[in-house]
């Protein structure tokens, strides 16, 4: 049966490659609507080839200069409003969330409140919202799939397993660009050097969060919620090479992996195909080519990131939404040359320890957190 999908961010990284997909399956899956910030001119492609019902452009000059532009009849629509109306009303079987940020919380939302199949890529929304995003989905009988490769590994890992039995997740991170540099080292990098990943090919924000390992801190988070298990059942461990994508260990001692190239298509056609598996023709683990496989524990001192994302996680309500808020500014001031790479640790930390935490927050106390916690990092850079 076709599958109509709704993508939120389709011309970042997830949204390309989730559009590859689709076009290798075509009598699987199919374009219901497209949503961008700003990148009309990726979009205006997507639109002649998918031909989608409905277009949104969340930038309203980007969405009018679109309309100016397009050659064929396709509705547009601008402005969070916009993200919310497309969730709400379109026709479509699964919600591709891929919005990078905390921008994808209402669409998903309102996806959720219908029964949807979240095929979830933007971790932010379980980070701000998990509590309240698990509560509705058990509600509405929506399913969370994830597209991270790592908590993909985790999902396929656990199919078939009893929840009883898991001793413990083990989420695994490249390391970054910086995983061999000195603390120290870590004041003078450029945003160049921060955005040089070695293994993947990523949005800016996504690239300098792995890079500092708060992307790390972020899933953990997000693993939280996903599968129901304390931080102290989720550990994480440095892999450089990136061919291990995360594993469980269980009760018995037993450990099981999910494997694969760095290829972000595997994930997300998994997600979309669920709980079927489809042939493609992607790039195959090549183990003798690949030689050996590392491990390494993460410097918690070096990264601090990381463990400002655990201790967020203890104090749980709205830390993790502080978090995510702070360090989505303080990326922001980094990329544009504002503050040091090491100050983005220091303006999470200021966050956390300054602004209220609300425990068990509604949704308005979740986007009156975030708008508080932007204002106060924006005034430290």
């Amino acid at each position: 049966m076709m599958k109509k999908v709704l993508i939120l961010g389709s011309t970042g990284s997830i949204g390309i490659n989730t559009l590859d997909v689709i076009k290798k399956h075509p009598d699987k899956f199919s374009v219901s609507a497209l949503t961008i910030n700003t990148r009309i001119d990726l979009l205006i492609p997507q639109i002649n080839e998918f031909k989608p019902e409905l277009v949104v452009v969340t930038n309203e000059s980007a969405a009018e200069r679109l309309r100016e532009n397009l050659s064929i009849n396709c509705k547009v629509l601008s402005g969070v409003k916009g993200l919310v109306y497309a969730a709400a009303n379109c026709e479509y079987d699964i919600l591709l969330g891929a919005m990078v940020g905390f921008a994808g919380l209402l669409p998903t939302i309102e996806a959720v409140k219908r029964g949807k199949r979240i095929a979830l890529a933007n971790k932010e929304t379980l980070v701000v919202a998990g509590e309240l995003i698990t509560k509705l989905g058990r509600e509405y009988n929506s399913e969370i799939i994830p597209v991270d490769s790592e908590h993909s590994a985790i999902y396929q890992c656990l199919v078939g397993e009893k929840a009883e039995e898991v001793e413990k997740l083990i989420l695994t991170a490249s390391g970054g660009p910086f995983f061999k540099k000195q603390k120290g080292e870590l004041n003078n990098v450029t945003v160049k050097e921060a955005l040089a990943h070695p293994n993947w090919k990523m949005g800016d924000k996504i690239t300098i969060d792995s890079a500092s390992l708060m992307n790390k801190g972020l899933e953990v988070i997000e693993a939280r919620w996903l599968f129901g298990l304390p931080k102290e059942k989720i550990d994480v461990v440095i892999h450089p090479q990136s061919i291990i994508h995360s594993m469980v260990e269980f009760i018995d001692g037993s450990v099981k992996a999910q494997l694969g190239v760095p290829d972000m298509r595997l994930p997300i056609q998994y997600a979309l195909s669920f709980p079927k598996r489809l042939e493609n023709d992607f790039p195959k683990t090549d183990f003798a080519a690949i030689k050996e496989l590392t491990f390494f524990e993460p410097d918690m001192e070096k990264f601090q990131c990381l463990k400002l994302a655990y201790n967020a996680l203890t104090a749980e309500g709205t830390a993790p939404c502080i978090l995510n808020a702070a360090n989505e500014v303080a990326v922001k001031g980094f990329l544009e040359g504002d503050i040091a790479f090491s100050k983005i640790p220091v303006i999470i930390d200021k966050a956390l320890e300054t602004i209220e935490n609300h425990t068990s927050p509604n949704l308005e106390t979740i986007i009156e957190c975030d708008k508080m916690t932007r204002k106060f990092a924006e005034e430290l850079i």
